[in-house]
């Protein structure tokens, strides 16, 4: 492929939101390019099938969150289909006192709960006639404390935050972080009121598809990936590429790398660029130092990932979503999802399929341990939690990602305002990925969507 080729957009990151996005512009009649500097396409997602489990290396779950999510997997039903978490293990265990605890689902069990204190019990009555905050960067603990109570940030908003973010919620901005939680109480004055409103707002079949229940792949996540790779093309994707540079040239842009030792280079009036905060100084040397210095100060999140198969599972009983673990419990792991739980054929009838995840922001340290010493911390902890002291597993794999999940700090509206200038200063540039517009696979999907269409439109 040495030489020179022209292209009507130049995607850089064969990740989610990379392929969405070449999915619905080649739909479209739009020539496309991806250049990904993997070996592979897909990002951190990939599913490992070995000894009759079914392991993902990266995320595990998404939340049918946008419509989008269930229109991407119509659009490539012969291929690959959607796959909803079981309803009968959705419980959600949190870590108290040395048990689990069901994260209460409706009034009677949130009463009865030893999750929260008797006085944040009480002051919850009074959410819905709490003064709204004034404040646009107000974190997420502060929100929920003057909300809600302390009990209630320690044992849910502290967990659930190490489950999506791995991060801090006395850093998270809440407006940046959780904007749905936050244009709750800005819009209807309550998180109570206004989750009772919006329920009883009549929805149009589309909205309706966005059911928030908890999806994957049919299979695995590798089939969606694999069938948006089948719907856009081997040849329309560039693996291998390295030293990838952008230049612009009166609104054209070159884009210059290297497919193993062979140069190339491809022009395109439209580049829309999903690699990550510390990429974009290399790969886009025009950006002014002002911007780079608001888009590269992200901040992310390293996370450990350890699978963990048992073909005869011994211990506790794990019908549920998963266990998530309290900053305030002071264990050495965040949380523990159970997918052979919630999805068929993850793990030999009669074993388990576990998923620990250890590290985050609080806890960076962790991401530099041998995988000896993960394989042992992991086996201590999950022994007592799960009652599976000196059972080994039968399958070990273990994941590492540096820059795992971007956290959005109060640098959160620098950096916004920072791609906002250079889109603007450069016609045709897109930065997206999760430097932006959220984390999760949903967000992913709805981000591709949108740009494809923005561009098909125009």
């Amino acid at each position: 492929m040495e030489g020179h080729l022209k292209t009507d957009v130049v995607i850089i990151g064969a990740g989610l939101t990379g392929l969405v996005t070449a999915h619905y512009l080649l739909k479209s009649g739009i020539s496309v390019k991806i250049v990904e500097k993997n070996s592979r396409p897909g990002g951190v997602i990939q599913t490992i099938r070995e000894q009759g489990f079914t392991i993902e290396s990266g995320p595990n779950t998404g939340v049918v969150s946008h419509p989008e999510i269930v229109e991407l997997f119509e659009d490539l039903k012969e291929d690959c289909k959607i796959d909803i978490a079981n309803p009968e293990a959705k419980k959600r265990l949190i870590w108290k006192d040395g048990e689990w605890h069901a994260l209460p689902s409706g009034f009677l069990t949130a009463v009865k709960t030893p999750l929260f204190s008797l006085g944040d019990k009480f002051r919850i009555l009074g959410e819905p006639f709490r003064k709204k905050g004034t404040n646009p960067n107000e974190s997420i603990a502060d929100l929920v404390v003057r909300r809600m109570g302390k009990s209630y940030l320690n044992y849910a908003i502290d967990p659930f935050i190490s489950g999506i973010y791995a991060g801090d919620p006395s850093k998270l901005v809440t407006r940046f972080a959780l904007p749905k939680l936050y244009n709750l109480e800005q819009t209807y004055g309550s998180f109570i009121r206004g989750g009772i409103k919006k329920h009883s707002e009549p929805k149009d079949q589309r909205t309706k598809k966005a059911t928030k229940e908890v999806f994957s792949a049919k299979g695995g996540l590798q089939y969606l990936i694999d069938a948006l790779v089948k719907s856009i093309g081997d040849e329309n994707i560039l693996l291998n590429c390295n030293e990838v540079t952008v230049s612009n040239d009166n609104q054209v842009f070159n884009i210059s790398f290297l497919m193993g030792s062979i140069p190339v280079s491809l022009t395109s009036e439209k580049v829309i660029s999903t690699a990550g905060g510390k990429e974009i100084e290399a790969i886009f040397p025009f950006i002014g130092q002002k911007q780079l210095k608001a888009i590269t100060q992200l901040e992310y999140a390293k996370i450990v990932q350890v699978a963990l198969g048992y073909r005869q599972w011994k211990g506790i009983d794990i019908n549920a979503f998963g266990g998530l673990i309290p900053s305030i419990e002071k264990r050495r792991i965040l949380g523990v999802l159970f997918p052979s739980s919630f999805f068929e054929n993850r793990a030999p009838k009669g074993g388990a399929l576990l998923s620990v995840f250890l590290g985050g922001i609080k806890h960076d340290e962790f991401y530099s341990l041998t995988d000896e010493e993960i394989q042992l911390l992991v086996e201590e902890e999950i022994g007592e939690m799960l009652k599976i002291k000196g059972i080994k597993a039968d399958i070990l794999k273990i994941f590492r990602y540096q820059y795992a999940i971007p956290q959005y700090t109060v640098t959160s509206e620098q950096r916004l305002e920072a791609i906002n200038f250079v889109e603007k200063e450069h016609p045709g540039l897109i930065l997206a990925g999760n430097i932006r517009d959220g984390i999760g696979m949903g967000d992913r999907i709805k981000q591709g969507r949108a740009i494809a269409e923005e561009m098909i439109n125009k």
